[in-house]
């Protein structure tokens, strides 16, 4: 779950609030939700897809381990990054299986994977949520990141101030950011 203050927009700043430097990035795939979904199936889940976007969801890592849910490392202000574009189905494979997916940080490549070894599919994750609530038109949902985050690297990487953090998914594009300080 994230709280609207805790967005930002392709190129606009990532902040890294001051009361933390354990600032990470995680690069993720992102559906929009196109009409009202509840208990749907593996046959009919991608029916509920408007569009696939980027998601950059920057998380404070210290705060993410205070307590046993990491809401609160996932929602302080302008830490998740979203966009550029929304690009409809019809355009990429079923449940964007197959897709590249990297993050780079200054130019490095920090996660490199394939959106066909994500732990549940795009269906399966539709399947999952609606069986508990029901999604609505305009909801976004995240999938989840690959390996390579910087708290997992020894020694862990975070970002700081002017750095660029990008994330790439193939055939739905580029989401950019910059690093300021709060």
């Amino acid at each position: 779950m994230r709280g609207p203050s805790s967005m930002t927009a392709h190129l606009s700043p990532i902040v890294r609030p001051k009361v933390s430097d354990k600032l990470d990035y995680e690069a993720e795939l992102a559906f929009v939700v196109g009409k009202k979904a509840r208990h749907l199936t593996l046959d009919n889940a991608l029916d509920c897809v408007a569009g696939y976007s980027i998601f950059n969801d920057g998380s404070i890592r210290d705060y993410q381990r205070k307590t046993t849910q990491w809401t609160i490392g996932k929602n302080f202000d302008q830490t998740g990054a979203f966009g550029p574009w929304l690009v409809t189905p019809d355009e990429l494979p079923p449940g964007c299986h197959g897709l590249n997916i990297q993050s780079r940080l200054n130019g490095q490549i920090m996660q490199n994977a394939n959106t066909k070894d994500f732990l549940w599919g795009v269906a399966e994750t539709i399947v999952l949520i609606t069986e508990c609530m029901t999604l609505e038109p305009g909801d976004v949902v995240i999938t989840g990141t690959p390996a390579g985050v910087g708290y997992a690297r020894t020694p862990p990487v975070f970002m700081k101030p002017g750095d660029i953090c990008e994330i790439e998914i193939e055939s739905i594009g580029v989401l950019r950011n910059s690093i300021a300080d709060e």
